[in-house]
């Protein structure tokens, strides 16, 4: 008997994969939707495949991020790009509204405010050349990445992180979901660039 143990594919190989099967039935791609798919896949070629197809179908041969968070019902980069525009602006109540308009498009919050930790820990990575290569990405995201990550300073992202990542791990024992995560907007928005909270003189 013998074991093999097979490792992921990444989402960079899925992505090329995908592209290669696009470019082979004719299919016009962005190279962000792909990478949306292969994200989505998490790490399984087939489950690629068959969202790939699933797309294709709905959207046609001209595939675009938009179409397909649209077909898929992610929340992708931008939604998460313009409500840390708004947290860095200090604009709570534009803010409230953003994450309203998030819940009534049917996403769920928890979902929400996990991405908003991992978008918070990807600008982090942009903002050293090493750490670059951490940031899995499609080519428009990592533009728009890099421009936002010179807005955030190290301190602000770390102590961003910390209490989304709490909010993350307090959802499911709160009685008040929804006013836990507007907290922790509040909370984020509130802190000023050197890592040090400001009173909440903005609602």
């Amino acid at each position: 008997c013998q074991i093999f143990d097979f490792k992921r594919i990444t989402v960079k190989d899925a992505k090329e994969h995908l592209a290669e099967v696009a470019a082979s039935q004719g299919v016009i791609c962005e190279d962000d939707a792909l990478h949306i798919i292969a994200q989505k896949a998490d790490g399984a070629m087939r489950d690629a495949l068959s969202i790939f197809d699933r797309v294709v179908s709905y959207c046609g041969s001209n595939l675009t991020r938009q179409a397909v968070t649209e077909n898929l019902n992610v929340l992708d980069y931008e939604t998460y790009i313009t409500v840390t525009d708004l947290i860095l602006e200090h604009k709570i109540p534009e803010l409230l509204l953003a994450f309203n308009d998030i819940l009534a498009k049917g996403f769920d919050a928890h979902h929400f405010v996990s991405g908003l930790a991992s978008h918070f820990r990807d600008l982090l990575v942009c903002k050293t050349p090493s750490t670059l290569a951490l940031l899995v990405v499609g080519e428009q995201a990592q533009k728009s990445y890099a421009m936002q990550s010179q807005k955030a300073s190290q301190d602000f992202l770390l102590k961003a992180i910390e209490i989304a990542n709490d909010c993350d791990l307090k959802y499911k024992l709160s009685q008040n979901q929804r006013l836990l995560v507007e907290l922790c907007l509040m909370q984020i928005s509130s802190i000023t660039f050197d890592g040090e909270k400001k009173k909440l003189n903005n609602l």
